[in-house]
């Protein structure tokens, strides 16, 4: 295990050898096609296959994901991308896969690819690890943790032992945590998969995803389906986001760190219910979250009377974006029943806290929430 800091992680992730006078961090490479006489052996051919500046951002988020470990990760042009990628690589006809009923909104529009393709699809909720019921015969499970909206914890370690004691492969969406507040992989499971867009880039301008193995075989077949698809990052996203990685460290703890103050000053106002938060150890999720978890992440949701109580609260924000991502330096949040995909009260608010100074935002929130609440 390495034992160096996230920080320094972070911001040494991915580098190449030093070369006197290059460039510590190379630009992106912008290429269709590379020379290539005789035989096409070697680590860049065509553009659709491999790529440099993808080769530096993967050896990154390896570095991230397992620490002094040997791991492969494959890149791809957005979340979706990757969690596709690892579903429609494994699951074939007559196969079973369970997936979580109150995850990403759209994983039902998975659901009903995967069904098309006649694999039989099964779900269960995130808490209480309630998919361990629906588990027998299962080709692939999927674990979002913390789920998102809900933000429920399941204990990742009692699900993979139970499923790989069934032969059962497990893939975790990690995107609310990022490898500095959760490591799929050192729980146990094959896939440690992320939409990019979020927390790891931070900065709401790159569309990203990817998925991290230990096992070669199956880091194989995630990137062949790469391959085939052709869902690959554009190498001024790659670089951006190896770019956006060094502050990592710097950006999750002082968003974890408001949360968390946040959802204090929640967990006392009256007209707010249905507080969440996993690293408020009031919290359902806690006792999971605090034995697997080394941050708790920058989402807070919580539950106002009424849509129009929650649309005017948003209205007041002056320091907070009305915008539907999450993880990024300037605070968002939005009344997530507007989408119609997932099981929520109307005034239903995921909030996801930013870089700015705590004290500044507090004070918005609660200056919105008085006028919104009356």
């Amino acid at each position: 295990m390495d034992s160096t800091g996230d920080g320094t992680r972070a911001v040494r992730a991915g580098l190449p050898e030093p070369e006197q006078f290059e460039p510590t961090l190379p630009g992106p490479v912008f290429a269709a096609h590379f020379h290539l006489s005789g035989e096409p052996v070697g680590p860049y051919t065509y553009g659709r296959d491999t790529n440099p500046t993808w080769t530096l951002l993967e050896r990154a988020i390896g570095e991230l994901e397992a620490p002094g470990e040997s791991v492969e990760t494959t890149v791809f042009a957005s979340g979706m991308a990757a969690i596709s990628a690892v579903l429609l690589s494994q699951a074939r006809t007559g196969d079973a896969v369970v997936l979580p009923d109150d995850g990403y909104q759209a994983l039902p529009l998975v659901r009903e690819q995967l069904e098309a393709y006649g694999v039989e699809v099964r779900t269960a909720p995130t808490g209480g690890d309630a998919q361990l019921a629906v588990l027998e015969g299962a080709k692939l499970l999927w674990i979002e943790t913390p789920s998102n909206p809900g933000l429920d914890v399941c204990d990742v370690r009692r699900l993979v032992e139970a499923a790989h004691a069934a032969g059962t492969l497990v893939a975790v969406d990690n995107t609310l945590a990022t490898p500095l507040g959760q490591r799929p992989l050192e729980l146990g499971a094959d896939f440690s998969v992320a939409s990019d867009t979020k927390g790891l880039t931070g900065h709401g301008d790159i569309l990203l995803g990817h998925v991290t193995c230990r096992d070669a075989a199956l880091a194989a077949g995630v990137r062949r389906w790469r391959k085939v698809v052709g869902a690959i990052p554009g190498p001024m996203e790659a670089w951006l986001a190896h770019r956006s990685l060094a502050t990592l460290e710097l950006r999750v703890d002082r968003q974890c760190a408001t949360a968390l103050t946040l959802a204090e000053v929640l967990d006392d106002r009256p007209g707010v219910t249905g507080l969440r938060y996993p690293g408020l150890p009031t919290d359902p999720s806690y006792p999971n979250a605090v034995r697997q978890m080394r941050r708790f992440g920058s989402v807070v949701s919580f539950v106002l009377p009424d849509r129009e109580r929650a649309e005017r609260f948003l209205a007041e924000l002056r320091l907070v974006d009305d915008a539907t991502s999450f993880g990024g330096l300037r605070s968002t949040a939005e009344r997530r029943a507007r989408w119609g995909g997932d099981a929520v009260p109307e005034g239903f608010i995921r909030f996801s806290v930013g870089a700015e100074n705590a004290p500044d935002l507090i004070a918005d929130v609660q200056r919105a929430l008085d006028i919104a609440l009356g």
